[in-house]
Parts: C-alpha cells; sequence; structure tokens
C-alpha cells in the first residue's frame, strides 16, 4: 500500500480563512495582521485587553529520542484535534522549525500523517521572517561590539574576552571557528569568532521568554557579549544597541496563528533547540494560547530530560506556568531501539528487547510524576508491526508506575486517532491535582544545581567540572549570576552525555566542559560532552531531495 507523504497530505488540505481560525479563538479582527491567507501575526495587545480566564495547560514530552522516530509534535497536534472531536475549545502552542535540521537530518517539524500545522511548507521554511529577525538582531550586535573596537573601544574590551558569536539558521560546520578581521586594519580587527546556529543564540531564548516589548528591552540590554582587560563584563546596553536591535525585533515579537489540518487555531512561534537551548515555543504564544482556549497542548523538545526538564525548570519559573498534565510520548519500535535492536529488526515482535528498552520510557514517567509531581499519561504512538503482546507489556510496567496507557493512531488517523487520549488527558485535568515541584531550587550554588539535574533527572551519581568550567563557575558567582536557574546542553540521544548509551544508563557522571552566563535570557548554559552550537550536515542531507516544479509546488520536504 502506497502512502501519501506528509507534504502531499498538507498541500490537499483545503485550509480555511485565517480569519476563520481566529474567530474559533475568539480573536476580534482589529488585533489580526495578515500575512496572505493562511498566516497572521496576532497584536500582543490582545493579552492585556481579553477578559477569559487561562485554560488548562498540557504538556507533551517524550522518550530519549531514536532513529526510529517518536512522533511528538504529531502525536501534540493529533490531541489537540482529538479534544476538538469531543467538543472541547482548545488551541495548540508550537515552536517554529529551524532551517537547520530541515535540510539536514530530521526534517521539517510541522507533525506529520494526519496530524499536522498548515501552511506546512511556510511553516517549515521563512514562515513570517521570525529567524531572520532574529539573526539581525544577534548579527547587528556583533557588528556594533566589532565597531565599537575598531573606532577605538573606549570601554576597553579585550578581545580576547569576546563572548558573543554571529549566527545563521543553517547547519554549517564550517562556521563553528573562525579568524576574522583580517586584510589590514581599515577591515578590522583580526580575532578569533564563530558562528552559532540561530536557534541556540542568546537571542531566541531572550525572545521566547520576553513578556513584553518594554521586558525584550530589558533583557537585550543585560546581554554579555564579553569582558573588558580587567575582566568586567561588557553588555548590548553598554554598546546602545538595545533600541536599534527592538526595531528587528518588534514585528518578530507578536505570535503567529496557524491551523491544523482540521482547523484548530495553532500559534507556532520562537524555536530553541532543546539539546542546546530551553527548547519551548515563546512565553507570549503560550499565555496568548491558555487566553484563547479551554485547553492548550504545547511541546518540548526531544526527550522528557531536555525539553521538559527546561520548559518546566526554566520556562515555568519565569513565566509562572503550571502544566495540569503531561503526555509523554513512545512508541514500541524506539523503545526496541533502546533494547539493543538494529533498527532493521523492528518489525519483529520482540519483548525481550521491549523489557530490555522500557526503563527508558519508565524513568522519563517518574521523573514527571515523582520529582515534578504532576499527573501523566503515556501515549504509544501504534504501529502496523506493534503486536498486542508489545502494547500489553508496556500497558502493564506504566499501570505498575499508577500512570495509564493510552494508544495514540493520529499520523494515520487524525483527530479521531487523538480521541482515546483527549478523554485521558482531560480527565487527568479535572480528576488528579498534582502538586508542582521543581527539580531544583534557586538559592543553591551553580554546581548543585547542575548536580541536582544529573541525579535527580538524569539519574546519574554525579558531575565531573573539568578546570576551566570550575573556574568560569566561580567568575560566574563572583558577578553575582549564581541564583539564576540552569540550561543544560546535552545529547538528546541518552540520559548521558554519550550518545551512544541508549536505555536507562546508570552510575555514570556527566562532564561539564563549558559554563556560561545568558544575563538576557536569564540562565546559565552548561556544556557537556561534545555538544556543538552550531551543528553539521548529514553525508546525506535532506535538502538534496527537496525541488520545486514549475508551478512553484515544493515535493520532498518531510
Amino acid at each position: 500500500m502506497a502512502y501519501l507523504t506528509d507534504i502531499e497530505i498538507a498541500q490537499q488540505c483545503k485550509m480555511q480563512p485565517i480569519t476563520e481560525i481566529a474567530k474559533k479563538a475568539h480573536i476580534d479582527d482589529q488585533y489580526i495582521e495578515q500575512y496572505g491567507k493562511y498566516k497572521a501575526k496576532i497584536d500582543p495587545k490582545l493579552l492585556k485587553d481579553t477578559d477569559r480566564p487561562d485554560g488548562k495547560l498540557v504538556l507533551v514530552t517524550a522518550i530519549t529520542p531514536t532513529p526510529a522516530g517518536e512522533g511528538k509534535t504529531t502525536t501534540t497536534i493529533g490531541l489537540a484535534d482529538g479534544l476538538a472531536k469531543i467538543g472541547k475549545d482548545v488551541t495548540v502552542a508550537l515552536r517554529e522549525p529551524s532551517l537547520g535540521p530541515v535540510f539536514g537530518i530530521k526534517g521539517g517539524a510541522a507533525g506529520g500523517g494526519y496530524a499536522q500545522v498548515v501552511p506546512m511548507e511556510d511553516i517549515n521554511l521563512h514562515f513570517t521572517g521570525d529567524f531572520h529577525a532574529i539573526g539581525a538582531a544577534n548579527n547587528l550586535l556583533a557588528a556594533m561590539l566589532d565597531n565599537h573596537i575598531q573606532q577605538g573601544n573606549a570601554l576597553g574590551i579585550d578581545v580576547r574576552k569576546i563572548t558573543w558569536k554571529r549566527c545563521v539558521d543553517m547547519n554549517d560546520r564550517q562556521l563553528r571557528f573562525l579568524t576574522d578581521g583580517l586584510g589590514g586594519r581599515f577591515n578590522g580587527v583580526p580575532r578569533e569568532d564563530g558562528f552559532d546556529i540561530t536557534v541556540a543564540s542568546e537571542i531566541m531564548a531572550i525572545f521566547c521568554l520576553a513578556s513584553s516589548i518594554t521586558d525584550l528591552k530589558e533583557r537585550l540590554s543585560r546581554i554579555i557579549v564579553g569582558y573588558t582587560f580587567d575582566d568586567k563584563p561588557v553588555t548590548a546596553g553598554d554598546l546602545k544597541a538595545v533600541g536599534a536591535m527592538t526595531a528587528l525585533l518588534k514585528d518578530a515579537l507578536k505570535p503567529n496563528l496557524v491551523q491544523t489540518l482540521e482547523g484548530t487555531p495553532a500559534f507556532v512561534h520562537g524555536g530553541p533547540f532543546a539539546n542546546i537551548a530551553h527548547g519551548c515555543n515563546s512565553v507570549m504564544a503560550t499565555r496568548l494560547a491558555l487566553k484563547m482556549g479551554d485547553y492548550t497542548i504545547t511541546e518540548a523538545g526531544f526527550g522528557a530530560d531536555l525539553g521538559a526538564e527546561k520548559f518546566l525548570d526554566i520556562k515555568c519559573r519565569m513565566a509562572g506556568l503550571t502544566p495540569d498534565a503531561v503526555v509523554v510520548v513512545a512508541t514500541v519500535r524506539a523503545l526496541k531501539m533502546h533494547g539493543g535492536l538494529d533498527k532493521k529488526q523492528l518489525a519483529t515482535e520482540d519483548l525481550a528487547a521491549l523489557e530490555a528498552g522500557i526503563p527508558n520510557l519508565l524513568r522519563h514517567v517518574s521523573n514527571i510524576k515523582n520529582v515534578y509531581k504532576l499527573p501523566c499519561v503515556v501515549a504509544v504512538n501504534r504501529f502496523p508491526t506493534d503486536t498486542d503482546a508489545e502494547i500489553d507489556f508496556i500497558i502493564e510496567k506504566c499501570r505498575a508506575l499508577g500512570v495509564n496507557t493510552i494508544l495514540s493512531t493520529v499520523w494515520a488517523d487524525g483527530g479521531n486517532g487523538g480521541v482515546a487520549l483527549a478523554n485521558e488527558v482531560v480527565r487527568l485535568c479535572e480528576e488528579e491535582k498534582g502538586n508542582f515541584t521543581f527539580s531544583y531550587e534557586l538559592d543553591g550554588s551553580i554546581e548543585e544545581k547542575i548536580e541536582a539535574v544529573v541525579k535527580k533527572i538524569y539519574r546519574g551519581s554525579g558531575v565531573s567540572i573539568l578546570p576551566a568550567a570550575q573556574k568560569q563557575i566561580k567568575t560566574l558567582t563572583d558577578l553575582g549570576f549564581d541564583k539564576l536557574p540552569v540550561c543544560i546542553a546535552k545529547t538528546q540521544y541518552s540520559f548521558t552525555d554519550d550518545p551512544m548509551k541508549l536505555g536507562a544508563p546508570e552510575d555514570f557522571t556527566v562532564t561539564i566542559k563549558n559554563v556560561k552566563v545568558s544575563a538576557g535570557a536569564g540562565f546559565i548554559v552548561v556544556l557537556t560532552g561534545d555538544i556543538m552550537t552550531m551543528p553539521g550536515l548529514p553525508k546525506s542531507p535532506a535538502a538534496e531531495r527537496i525541488d520545486v516544479d514549475e508551478d512553484g509546488r515544493i515535493s520532498g520536504l518531510f
């Protein structure tokens, strides 16, 4: 049987005018700025003007990802459509995809099958230009920094201590480490430099955590770009760059409104990576979605040890949000990979491999239920090759933790395949009350907060902080940044900092190589293992298979 590709399904959808979607979301015309027929930006003034109460907030997260796929965004969208099917007033709040993964290994991030947000091609490519604005603001600051040094360096910036990098929204390993300013004194001051991918930029983090233009400006002003010869931090405010950066970000800050294949309102806004940033859509979009629906379904990137941890310990803490329920997404196929099977062996029933791999799911579920103390359900994306015995095995193991397991077929069946999950989510929100608790408090030291995440969430035995990182921690503590939350950059493929250690490893230590402050975002960035803030393309990138016909119709996006 031949299946339609994601892009073919999306292109067959008869979308509703975005004005009709806005009506579903209780948004008056005066707050809508249309970007064509099917996209719009929403004036944040609506947040001040509305008297609607907040709806229920549901977080969708997942097991540790594998090449077999889990379907977290697909489940998020399908669950929302399922809630709409049972008569609930629902909105979705998602991240915008980055061009780097779109053209690299992962592909797009607009869902899949019959659970997608549309227009899929626009969302996966330039969309409303938000990422371009974020990149421009980042690079304007870099240009003003280097120009200040060129024009006499009144602030006394030590070019050996510059921490601000340029950025581009593309996987381009060639740009990780550069020497620039070459060619004589008219071409700048020679120094070592480099690029991050835009979704790892502090501007992206600030953009997603800001609650207003005023808050955005205050955060931008606190960005540390480097240090003086006597080790005093130099900020974007010192460089007088904040007003111009805000001008570039002013329109981008307005949340984007699109729709699912079934016409559910979807706010798609912001997109920091979860393995190297905090992995959540914008606070403004989430707050808007909460006001405009009785239920808001949102997701956080990669496994629950990354996206959910950062959503709960950083975003919820800063924005004053409390989830009403959490969905942990898993597949039988992925759990068997965690149990040691090769991707080519997944179509055959193998309860031994499933038993070896299921501790990964159980650890994530236990963290949500016992560390964060939130109501939880496991959603199993069912594949045709999954057997009843394999499904029953997962159900029994999760039941022992006091968590229900619901089968989801939203990829094949859209909202109809998410009705059972929707009913369980409603039950959790209405009948089970959580006692939301962070995994650490802010009054501990930087080392104590890192160790809390490693021990409580990853279940490691401890941390190994390299001498350079120890020195950085001391500097940041002396500067008064030690009471900020921590944002740990770690491989998404393992609880450890080694991507080859699948399942639920024990008795491991996490190596801390680099610690820096994102003073504007308001957190400490902790780099572990071999994590890169600028990814590279694979041997056969997805870009090789993307094309456009003479009518402008795109193929190959997925």
